[in-house]
């Protein structure tokens, strides 16, 4: 199994202040192989084709937690881990890269977390952990929904805009948004859901209160670090490509077609994991790198 090709100003987050002022867009662009026009005023196309283009190019996963350390969420490390390693990150790395890349363009935009529920009981209220973001486009009401680090195959390949009850079909993906009480809460929760397996479903709630990169600093070093944390003790590794969606989840490896049709198989060892990694991921790590099984 083959992949396909692989390949400044302030940012603030929920208001913060700038973490970093020179984000190299040039480079970042050209990792994710984007060459629109960038106008003084940025728009709807825009922000939709540099968010399916940096989903395209750059992978999600965990190694960093995996073996042994929590990412670092500066911008000169996510710069040199991401765009000039050519490596990948997980939810807090890639919206935070996208959040520079995004206020470069002209966007304004506002940190979000959500409580994934992929996975979950019903019923189950888990923490908030994952880091989405909402995007201001300059005369535009409506504000849309940027998320290139959700690991699933029911995340956004492009963004959409923040409506309810309304169907979006971003590329070959279908997904909506819902409100649902929030007993004590300002407002109702927004519910992401995905069209999967001939049913909508659940895939993260969150509201519209504004995170901080304090707060995604907190959040992160949990995630990576704790031992109640999936992530610290299994691979996750995701790749979305124009015809297909690739998993690799510990040693198992699948491949959803846009049809729906799916190939699975076990990986027999770590060297066969660290090829996969490779030659269908595009990330090359030292071969002499052990992984969990």
């Amino acid at each position: 199994m083959s992949g396909g090709r692989c390949r400044g100003r302030g940012v603030t987050v929920g208001g913060m202040e700038p973490t970093r002022t020179d984000l190299d867009l040039d480079a970042y662009l050209a990792r994710i192989g984007w060459t629109g026009d960038r106008r003084p005023v940025p728009t709807a196309e825009t922000l939709r084709a540099v968010h399916r283009a940096h989903l395209m190019s750059i992978p999600f996963e965990n190694l960093e937690p995996v073996l042994g350390s929590a990412p670092s969420l500066a911008l000169p490390d996510l710069e040199a881990k991401l765009v000039r390693g050519r490596r990948g990150g997980y939810c807090y790395e890639h919206n935070t890269l996208l959040t520079a890349a995004l206020t470069a363009l002209g966007f304004g935009v506002t940190g979000l977390s959500g409580r994934v529920r992929v996975g979950a009981a019903p019923g189950a209220v888990r923490p908030r952990t994952h880091m989405l973001l909402l995007v201001e486009i300059p005369g535009e009401e409506r504000r849309y929904v940027a998320d290139v680090g959700f690991g699933s195959i029911g995340s956004l390949l492009e963004a959409v805009p923040l409506v309810a009850g309304t169907e979006f079909h971003d590329g070959t993906r279908r997904h909506r948004y819902v409100r649902e009480p929030y007993p004590g809460g300002l407002e109702d929760l927004w519910v992401f859901q995905a069209f999967l397996d001939g049913s909508w479903q659940d895939q993260y709630a969150f509201t519209r209160e504004p995170c901080h990169a304090s707060d995604y600093v907190v959040i992160n070093w949990y995630v990576a670090t704790s031992p109640r944390s999936p992530f610290q003790h299994s691979l996750y590794v995701q790749r979305a490509t124009p015809d297909r969606h690739l998993s690799l989840s510990g040693r198992t490896l699948v491949e959803t077609g846009c049809d729906g049709t799916r190939k699975e198989r076990q990986l027999a060892d770590n060297d066969e994991v660290l090829g996969v990694l490779a030659a269908d991921f595009c990330i090359e790590l030292p071969p002499d790198t052990v992984l969990p099984d």
